[in-house]
């Protein structure tokens, strides 16, 4: 549970919580699909035929997604972290956070209830896992994803003024659902290997907090709840910084406390409670979050928005909870409309129970380079290098 705040409901925060700048290869332009098979080597037949197959696959996926992921590259591979926790004027156990040894593509936007709507009427048409919880619809604070019929014939919908507005009571499950689903190439059926199971994470049917703190990303993954280190270099680090790159301490490519008041032309501004305990909300109710892209000349330095405030989003760092409930969590970073600017600073790290949904919690993915992509890269370059020595 976020500390100062109920999991059922909403509660006045009381406490301490809710305080190579060039593209990859693989990087082709938006939306990432069959552009990512590219590689620009010579292959032999048999390679040549797999990245045919993979690219006609890229290509059905493209044609048939009902969900589009926005994403912003994310270079600079090899960049030197830095100390994020309580030691350091935040929350949370002390680590090196930032350092991604590989350029990656993170989403430009949070989930959206829109998006997380098409994913249920794909899959969850009979709920099993639960990707569906009761307080996205009936809660005051939910994300108004309304369920309809019964089980085996469950559909979704979601009102037009609340389907750009982020997605929660998502459980980092969920999550990891999502972007199984996303990777598999968004198909529809029950909720299985082939759907949500299996992908970027190999969950089987596990929604317990001990089955979810087992799950690891896998070698074939591509679409996939960020890493500690992914989301947090996505929304501090800074290649053009004045004075030289490095980190900002908040996710607007800024040192000092946004304003919470909702600006398109004010370039250091987000969805937080601008009072400790108190109300100053952004926007209020009955809507509380803030659509996509609604500050929109507050981006974080790699082109994102709402790394900071709106909803908090799920990591993949399992980390002690620091309100003891648990012997673990999930993370969570950037703070929601309810929590004080404390919690968007870089060095405020947070978890939860990975098998629970609340109301502040939301996802963004991101998308890694295809180990494939990357060996063809490394032949590329073992090439290139043998004909240099034989030069």
């Amino acid at each position: 549970m976020l500390r100062g705040l109920s999991n059922d409901n909403l509660s006045v925060f009381g406490g301490r919580f809710p305080g190579e700048s060039r593209r990859s290869p693989f990087f082709f332009g938006k939306p990432h699909g069959m552009e990512r098979g590219r590689a620009m080597i010579s292959v032999t037949g048999v390679e040549r035929a797999a990245v045919v197959v993979a690219l006609c696959v890229a290509m059905a996926s493209v044609a048939t997604a009902a969900v589009n992921i926005e994403t912003v590259p994310v270079g600079n591979k090899g960049n030197a972290g830095e100390w994020s926790g309580e030691s350091y004027g935040g929350y949370g156990t002390d680590r090196i956070c930032g350092a991604v040894a590989y350029s990656f593509n993170m989403g430009k936007y949070e989930i959206s209830a829109g998006q997380y709507t098409e994913f249920l009427n794909a899959v969850a048409k009979t709920d099993t896992f639960g990707l569906y919880l009761s307080p996205m619809g009936d809660n005051p604070v939910g994300c108004h994803i309304q369920r309809n019929g019964g089980s085996g014939s469950y559909t979704y919908t979601v009102a037009s003024d609340w389907a750009s507005r982020p997605v929660n009571w998502v459980s980092w499950g969920s999550a990891a659902r999502f972007a199984n689903w996303l990777t598999n190439g968004q198909p529809t059926g029950g909720q299985n290997l082939a759907t949500t199971e299996d992908g970027s994470y190999y969950l089987n049917g596990g929604t317990t907090n001990e089955q979810l703190l087992a799950v690891t990303r896998k070698a074939s993954a591509r679409y996939v709840i960020p890493t500690e280190d992914e989301w947090y270099k996505a929304a501090y680090y800074d290649c053009d910084k004045p004075g030289g790159a490095g980190y900002w301490d908040y996710p607007t490519k800024s040192n000092s406390i946004p304003s919470n008041i909702l600006s398109l032309t004010a370039n250091n501004n987000a969805n937080f409670n601008a009072s400790f305990g108190g109300n100053d909300y952004t926007i209020g109710s009955p809507y509380w979050y803030t659509e996509a892209g609604a500050f929109a000349n507050s981006s974080g330095p790699w082109g994102t928005f709402d790394q900071g405030g709106n909803v908090w989003e799920w990591n993949e760092a399992v980390l002690p909870d620091p309100a003891h409930m648990w012997d673990a969590t999930r993370g969570v970073r950037g703070g929601d409309w309810n929590s004080p600017y404390t919690t968007l600073q870089a060095s405020y790290r947070n978890g939860l129970d990975p098998g629970s949904g609340r109301y502040s919690a939301g996802l963004r993915v991101a998308e890694v380079p295809e180990p494939a992509t990357m060996s063809l890269l490394a032949l590329g370059g073992l090439g290139m290098l043998v004909r240099r020595r034989r030069n």
